[in-house]
């Protein structure tokens, strides 16, 4: 007989239905073999889905696993926002909690609360501080990667870099919003560039901070085709290290660093808005968090 799996559809990083990333949140995964958890993301076909287990370590509220149609993620951004309010709407996370922690591939991961009465309003993801790579020679290669000239990346001036947070990524600075929209990648290039580079990067995310129409501090898009993510409408694990690179580079000041939007998804018909907020001491960055909203969309049950 099959068994029954609850979960829950929600759009990540938007405050209205069919805007920024979805998710699906399977509220139990107990009896689920990780291969098993990896079909479902496959089937479900978001860029991550999440299954919550109890807590194993001291301190935490509850386990989450995280897959992409392809692979196990240690932490990710949109999941941890999203299944933050399923928690809070199927009550697990009482109302006017101020904190909750997630037991993740990478360790704890805190979260902090901001309620409208009963509501969740507003989560931040706390991420580790950044690791930063070297510079990726030879930009010009890197633009072909992104079917762009040499000059839509060599004048801004900033270098091509892997930073982590926790995962990855390899950044990408660009001129201007119009390049950002037109990159179309080469996933070949892509390939043998990671590989060459030994970057480990999960995905190459682009952006430019040339101003806009928007309240956006900068403009960005992210692909990562190994993980079977062609391209995704918001990528809040690399939105800390995309903080914390325009902090390093002084793209932007240490005060606007402690409240800035990344505009993610646009290019697709999915605009999502994640938060920045990285806090600088002396000089050297200090704090990493990444934060937004999520609306549920939708609830179902798959029978396994």
């Amino acid at each position: 007989m099959a068994r029954s799996y609850r979960y829950l559809h929600y759009d990540v990083f938007t405050d209205h239905l069919f805007g920024g990333n979805q998710l699906a949140v399977f509220l139990d995964g107990r009896g689920l073999p990780g291969e098993t958890m990896q079909a479902i993301a496959k089937e479900m076909n978001f860029s991550e889905t999440t299954f919550l287990l109890p807590a194993g370590q001291p301190g935490a509220d509850v386990r989450m696993r995280i897959f992409t149609p392809g692979e196990e993620m240690p932490t990710a951004g949109h999941p941890t926002i999203g299944t933050t309010f399923a928690l809070a709407r199927t009550g697990v996370i009482e109302s006017g909690r101020a904190g909750w922690v997630f037991e993740c591939g990478i360790g704890p991961v805190p979260v902090v609360l901001t309620w409208n009465g009963d509501d969740l309003a507003f989560a931040w993801m706390t991420q580790s501080l950044p690791v930063f790579g070297a510079a990726i020679p030879d930009p010009a290669r890197t633009a072909a990667v992104l079917s762009l000239s040499p000059a839509a990346v060599t004048g801004t001036g900033h270098p091509v870099q892997v930073v982590s947070c926790g995962v990855p990524f390899l950044f990408v600075p660009l001129t201007t919003r119009s390049a950002v929209d037109n990159v179309v990648v080469n996933s070949a290039l892509l390939d043998d560039l990671l590989s060459e580079t030994d970057s480990r990067a999960h995905g190459i995310f682009v952006f430019s901070a040339e101003p806009g129409g928007s309240r956006a501090t900068v403009y960005s898009r992210m692909f990562a085709p190994a993980l079977g993510v062609a391209e995704d409408p918001a990528t809040g694990i690399a939105s800390g290290p995309l903080g914390c690179y325009l902090v390093q580079h002084q793209i932007v000041t240490p005060e606007v660093a402690e409240a800035m939007i990344s505009l993610q998804g646009a290019k697709m018909g999915r605009p999502s808005h994640v938060h920045m907020s990285i806090g600088v001491t002396s000089g050297e960055i200090a704090s990493v968090r990444v934060g937004g909203e999520a609306v549920l969309a939708g609830e179902g049950t798959l029978y396994i």
